[in-house]
């Protein structure tokens, strides 16, 4: 899962760079990759043909919202972008957000909703207005990221990891 949010970076980054729009690369460890870049919504998507099948990624400010079952982006928040990548062993989100709220009111948000889906949050950490929880449930092979920031005045921004096994 971490290596199909990492190598999403490559494409993303040749999104802001103007270049391509669609086109082909193999991966650090020998799979097949194809990207497409869509210039109107800067919406990416890749392909990632491998031994265990096919991963997909597709990553943008339009790209539809579905968090596991129990889960909500919170009231009223934005979404910059939203990244869904879907592999043969699982499913991981990556939802960078704003929102009208404290840091902390977004990261309680998250946390019940956490435990209330059987997370067992392992880290809280509040550091110069940032707020972050993590967490997993061993069992089903679930983690969870989820980190908010105060912005001085400004709308709060965050983040929301979640990854979860097939099966």
């Amino acid at each position: 899962m971490t290596a199909m949010i990492l190598a999403s970076g490559g494409a993303l980054l040749l999104t802001a760079c103007g270049s391509e729009t669609s086109g082909e690369f193999t991966t650090e460890d020998g799979k097949n990759a194809e990207y497409t870049i869509d210039k109107d919504s800067g919406e990416t998507s890749m392909t990632i043909k491998g031994e265990d099948g096919e991963a997909t990624l597709r990553s943008g400010a339009d790209v539809p919202v579905t968090l596991p079952d129990g889960f909500s982006l919170y009231p009223g928040s934005k979404v910059v972008t939203n990244t869904v990548v879907n592999q043969p062993d699982g499913q991981g989100t990556m939802i960078t957000f704003e929102a009208d709220a404290s840091a902390e009111d977004v990261v309680k948000h998250y946390r019940d909703q956490a435990k209330a889906a059987g997370f067992d949050i392992q880290l809280e950490m509040n550091t110069n207005g940032t707020r972050m929880i993590g967490g997993e449930i061993k069992d089903k092979g679930s983690s969870l990221s989820v980190t908010a920031t105060d912005n001085d005045g400004d709308k709060t921004t965050g983040q929301i990891i979640i990854g979860t096994k097939a099966g």
